[in-house]
């Protein structure tokens, strides 16, 4: 029960999202598409948040003081700076960059840059958990391939 959890909430972490819940999952020997359900849904239970929030949040940081100020205004140049071309292709290129399992590649990367450029709210949110699944395939193939768990 406890690796079921703990897969769940390694999904919901950023950075280690589901690229990082998968192999735990499956090396604990959780089923495989018991572990892809989970950790799917784990990654991409902070997108809307993150999709709803980030900009007021981001907005009040930069007017706080000190860390707080400093951290706002350093994710959002992150993000600027992640985002080029992106900003260039929109949804195509967001799909991808939440598609492919590298670290800091992802669905809060993802949110954090579509909110900074203002993207749509459903497009984005569409087409992050596209990206998400297909991610997830990856890291399940990946997964299969190294650690060999039957379906």
């Amino acid at each position: 029960m406890w690796t079921y959890i703990t897969t769940f909430l390694m999904a919901c972490l950023p950075i280690v999202e589901l690229k990082g819940a998968i192999p735990y999952g499956v090396a604990n020997g959780l089923p495989l598409m018991t572990t892809f359900l989970i950790a799917y849904l784990g990654a991409a239970l902070p997108v809307p948040f993150i999709l709803l929030f980030l900009r007021p949040v981001m907005e009040w940081l930069k007017k706080s003081i000190g860390p707080f100020q400093k951290f706002a205004h350093w994710l959002e140049q992150r993000s600027n700076k992640k985002g080029g071309k992106i900003q260039k292709y929109e949804y195509p290129a967001l799909f991808v960059f939440v598609a492919i399992p590298l670290p800091t590649t992802g669905v809060w990367t993802g949110a954090l840059i579509a909110t900074v450029l203002g993207l749509d709210f459903k497009k984005s949110l569409a087409t992050i958990l596209l990206g998400n699944l297909v991610a997830g395939a990856i890291m399940l193939a990946f997964s299969q391939f190294f650690f060999g768990t039957i379906l």
